[in-house]
């Protein structure tokens, strides 16, 4: 502190020096540059209040978009290239992370993925694991890193500038992971492993205190791969050092090759503009170099043969003439679709009702609190016929009609069913709720009782529930308690295996039906205070067959801690009433049946 007085006393005498020059002739005040150490202490401050890029060697243009740019990419649903990192070599890369600014969603940003030298899919594909640029100071808790069952990644070993504090996974401070990033993945040592992102503002590093061990199904190859994946963000690639499987992408102007259509629509009510028709449409255009870019129908020309004043059938034919910068195109390119105009409905009726008109519901404690409870209106076997406005009628096709829900409470219940042009009809629905009755898995212990059974090793048979009704199954589920899905596993399918459904303990799951359906767990509060309680936890699962064309499943869990935890996943769809089965099975845990002395219905097959 003494020395930086002392210099700003010469500062200020040297600034009341200049001042006094300013009257003399010949004098400028601007043109003073001595004495030369206050000039450079000077340029010294002023260059350190400056933010300094890393300077890296040998990055190379690798310039393309990765993600949907209104930010709706899920999870591992899309992939940067591949980058293959040899022994002793560090990979760079550098990139733009673009943030929805309207939501804060903790782990909405990106993970680079460790893995062998595989692709994705591939029979000896196996993953070290994925760091995401959040960190919560618990991954136990939040998952912001992870490691397979084959390796795994420690948050031990990880720091960050910025801890996220996420109240329902909400957390401003997230979108200062946003801008420019710069990742490295250093391999350059042999007795530790790297991952370090960082954007300037926030740094989080991966510190490994050992190498990586070779998982290559040929032990003489001993590259590794990374690659990114964004979730509800996107990425602009821009650099790196390391050539990609697929080569390079340059920066320079690209042409058009050709383009996909999106969200045509299927039918246009007759009187409607082609501009009104299709103003939802977009294209996916591919450039050379195999870039793509989301073009919206205000940057596209449509034209439509035949006359759009007559119903019928019509082609579609859009143009979009531009390069990748937005410059025009040395040639158009020209894509084609086909939709039909129609005459506008006047009215509806319904010629002929449902298949199931009456839906079943339980309410154990797991969602006993629940007061907006919905289940969805299935229109199987039912006919809705339309009357235009000249007079003609048709029966419509139901996947062109939008349905009411049905609230989960007993009694009549009225349906509304609308078009797109916003007629209504009327119809009613009983809801009843469902009897619960106890049923047996069989054996009685499912996984090996040292809970090291592996991924879908081990199952129960298969038990029928029959439409209307809910089954229960009691047991004391026992777990590693490595990983949140170290648990028990509810398995939804018919008579042929084909799965409707399948939930974790975790409140995660997939399968055709899952993404129609609504999941939660009082466990979320607390993972880790979760995880250790479920060893040895006794645990009611109910699966309802609702008779709408889905199930319900549902737990309670009373832990070793002594506390009730709760999950359901309402609504699991494309269920088939009259062939609904459930199976569980383990994953590093094993299950312990219940001897409850109530009726049992078994259904096995």
């Amino acid at each position: 502190m003494r020395y930086f007085k002392h210099i700003a006393k010469a500062l200020c005498m040297t600034a009341l020096g200049v001042m006094a020059l300013t009257g003399c002739e010949g004098a400028d005040q601007y043109g003073i540059d001595s004495p030369d150490w206050i000039k450079d202490k000077i340029d010294s401050i002023n260059n350190a209040k400056q933010p300094h890029e890393e300077v890296l060697e040998g990055m190379q243009e690798d310039v393309y978009t990765i993600g949907k740019t209104d930010f709706s990419s899920g999870f591992w649903s899309v992939f940067s290239k591949y980058y293959v990192i040899g022994e002793n070599q560090k990979w760079n890369a550098q990139f733009n992370l673009n943030l929805n600014p309207d939501d804060n969603t903790y782990f909405k940003n990106f993970a680079v993925v460790i893995t062998n030298d595989c692709d994705r899919g591939a029979t000896d594909y196996k993953e070290y694991g994925a760091i995401r640029f959040d960190a919560t100071g618990d991954s136990a808790t939040y998952n912001s890193q992870w490691g397979s069952d084959y390796y795994k990644l420690p948050f031990k070993f990880t720091t960050s500038t910025q801890l996220l504090s996420p109240e329902d996974n909400k957390d401003a401070n997230m979108q200062k992971l946003g801008g420019k990033v710069t990742l490295t993945v250093d391999r350059s040592r042999k007795d530790s492993f790297v991952v370090k992102m960082t954007n300037g503002a926030v740094t989080k590093t991966y510190t490994q205190p050992y190498a990586l061990k070779n998982m290559n199904p040929d032990a003489s190859d001993t590259n590794i791969r990374c690659f990114l994946v964004p979730e509800g963000s996107y990425i602009d690639f821009l650099s790196t050092n390391i050539v990609p499987i697929g080569g390079l992408t340059s920066a320079e102007d690209k042409q058009p090759l050709s383009m996909t259509l999106n969200n045509v629509p299927d039918e246009v009510d007759l009187g409607t503009s082609l501009d009104d028709a299709m103003q939802n449409v977009s294209a996916e255009v591919t450039y050379e170099e195999g870039v793509k870019k989301t073009i919206p129908a205000s940057e596209l020309y449509f034209s439509a043969i035949n006359d759009m004043n007559v119903a019928g059938e019509k082609t579609l034919t859009v143009i979009y003439n531009k390069t990748f910068k937005g410059e025009a195109s040395a040639k158009p390119i020209v894509a084609y679709a086909t939709f039909k105009v129609v005459q506008q409905i006047a009215s509806i009726k319904i010629t002929k009702q449902p298949t199931r008109t009456t839906y079943y519901f339980y309410k154990p404690a797991a969602t006993e609190a629940m007061g907006d409870r919905t289940m969805a209106f299935d229109p199987t076997g039912m006919e809705v016929t339309a009357t235009y406005k000249n007079g003609e009628t048709d029966v419509l096709d139901n996947s062109k009609l939008k349905f009411s829900a049905v609230a989960a409470s007993a009694g009549k219940k009225a349906v509304t069913i609308t078009t797109a042009n916003g007629k209504e009809a009327k119809l009613m629905v009983t809801v009843k709720e469902s009897a619960s009755s106890a049923a047996a898995f069989t054996p009685n212990l499912i996984g090996l009782e040292d809970n090291t059974t592996g991924w879908w090793t081990a199952f129960s048979d298969d038990v029928k529930v029959p439409a209307g009704e809910t089954r229960s199954f009691s047991f004391t589920n026992y777990t590693d308690g490595k990983n949140n899905w170290d648990n028990f596993v509810t398995i939804l399918r018919n008579a042929d295996k084909k799965e409707y459904g399948v939930v974790r303990a975790d409140n995660y799951g997939w399968g055709n039906g899952y993404d129609a359906c609504q999941h939660d767990a009082t466990g979320a509060a607390d993972w880790a205070g979760w995880l250790a309680a479920m060893n040895g936890a006794k645990v009611t699962v109910y699966v309802t067959n609702c008779n709408n064309g889905t199930a319900d499943v549902q737990a309670v869990m009373k832990g070793t801690d002594g506390k009730t935890y709760t999950l359901y996943y309402l609504g699991i769809n494309t269920v088939d009433p009259a062939d609904l089965y459930v199976a569980f099975t383990a994953d590093h845990c094993h299950l312990v049946a219940g001897t409850s002395g109530a009726k049992r219905h078994v259904h096995r097959r």
